[in-house]
């Protein structure tokens, strides 16, 4: 029986959701962050928030003491400095899986939908690894994979939208992607974090449908009243930041290199229900519109997403 679980990432849009389904079940949970003032909005008799880094060994392996799962909802595809996701998603994800073994623990490690050991994105390469040094240790796990996190894209488009309701887009905004609500992908890990069942499985979530940047930038013009279209910022603009600032900001350069992927890579997922949906037939699917009215029924609060 699960009874104490470790979050390492438990602040984030992921992370925060999983720990306050996970407490209200009644289960310890400890939260690793960096930063503590970042778990200021998690409270609750059950949540114990504990500084820690994951690129930490030592520090790891203290926060995974006596716990009976480590879950991994850590990312550093936006990191500056010395975050990043060689390491944060490999070396960081290698220390809690030699943390867990340690503790005698289970892992559940977050994914991405598309990792592959020659992705055209470093983020993706990385979380390849960690599933790679996972599955040669012992520990018993469970992998998810998600695809790209719906609210995360509505607020950079409406954070970018201005006066003009007009959005930034990278690139063209005409490669179909699919995007899942956070609020779906939390529903599984919470899930197969008290299922042993799952263990020594790889779970892929997606959402209902496949939309691109400009369908979506659309759709956040329109829930805040506008007609206009979405702004562009050219392929080429996107080549000349690599090289140019990208250089001296790794993290902005990251996210160029990103942005020209995402423009013309196969980034769908088959909407309707997928294996792990017709597993777990009461797994929220939350469509882009629901999403939207979600966001903005929070917007400005302390619970936006």
């Amino acid at each position: 029986m699960i009874s104490r679980v470790l979050i390492a990432g438990g602040t984030g849009r992921l992370g925060t959701l999983v720990v306050n389904a996970l407490a209200a079940r009644g289960v310890e949970v400890r939260v690793m962050t960096r930063d503590p003032k970042r778990a200021a909005h998690l409270a609750g008799e059950r949540i114990e928030v504990v500084t820690g880094d994951v690129r930490d060994p030592v520090g790891t392996m203290t926060a995974a003491e006596g716990v009976d799962t480590v879950v991994s909802a850590v990312h550093g595809f936006a990191g500056p400095g010395g975050v990043s996701p060689t390491t944060v998603d490999r070396d960081g994800n290698t220390h809690l899986i030699k943390a867990a073994q340690a503790a005698g623990a289970e892992l559940v490690l977050m994914s991405i939908v598309g990792a592959a050991p020659d992705s055209p994105f470093e983020l993706f390469r990385m979380k390849y690894a960690a599933e790679t040094s996972l599955a040669a240790s012992a520990v018993p796990s469970t992998v998810v994979r998600s695809t790209a996190f719906l609210e995360l894209w509505i607020d950079l488009l409406a954070n970018t939208a201005g006066r003009s309701n007009r959005p930034l887009v990278f690139g063209r905004g005409q490669n179909p992607i699919n995007f899942v609500s956070v609020r779906d992908v939390a529903a599984l890990v919470e899930r197969v974090a008290l299922d042993q069942t799952t263990r020594g499985q790889t779970l892929e979530i997606g959402g209902p449908e496949n939309l691109t940047f400009d369908e979506l930038a659309r759709m956040v013009i329109a829930l805040r009243g506008g007609s206009d279209g979405p702004r562009h910022i050219p392929r080429a603009a996107l080549q000349a930041m690599v090289a140019t600032v990208g250089r001296l900001r790794p993290e902005l350069g990251r996210q160029a290199r990103a942005a020209l992927v995402m423009d013309q890579s196969d980034m769908t997922f088959p909407p309707g229900v997928n294996g792990t949906r017709a597993r777990f037939p009461d797994l929220p699917c939350t469509s882009p519109a629901e999403a939207l009215r979600n966001f903005h029924a929070a917007d400005g609060r302390a619970d936006r997403i």
